[in-house]
């Protein structure tokens, strides 16, 4: 199995990842990924969208977030697309674990979780385009 195995376009608000979870976790389980792995991806994925939430659209529910999943050589590749303003992907770093304070270790945590996390070129009137990679088998 090859190509998109999911794609979901959703506002950008906390009280819809409830389903994007739900739908990531059964296709990331369909293409071979075991419990642990699954939650993990589930994870990643919720993370990245409440970080598009609070700093792409900054908080505020003007915006959509488009969700894809797609499988090739036993990766299961995800693609995050918004419409808010452009993000400067040097400015996207993890904060550093010595500095103790509450928030702020999402992008550590997405950095862990997956085996490749990227910023590429958004498609044109998009925002922003992350790509995170999963090797599932």
């Amino acid at each position: 199995m090859s190509g998109p195995i999911l794609e979901m376009r959703f506002p950008a608000q906390a009280k819809q990842l409830r389903h994007v979870r739900a739908a990531v976790k059964e296709k990331s389980l369909a293409c071979g990924a075991d419990e642990q792995m699954a939650r993990d991806i589930v994870t990643a994925v919720d993370e990245a969208c409440q970080n598009v939430i609070r700093h792409a659209y900054k908080g505020e529910a003007v915006g959509d977030i488009k969700l894809t999943l797609s499988t090739e050589d036993g990766a299961l590749t995800i693609s995050l697309v918004d419409w808010a303003p452009p993000t400067d992907p040097s400015k996207v770093r993890p904060r550093d674990l010595d500095d103790v304070r509450p928030g702020g270790l999402g992008t550590h945590l997405i950095r862990e979780l997956m085996d490749s996390v990227e910023f590429l070129e958004p498609p044109p009137g998009c925002g922003n385009l992350l790509r995170m990679v999963k090797q599932i088998c």
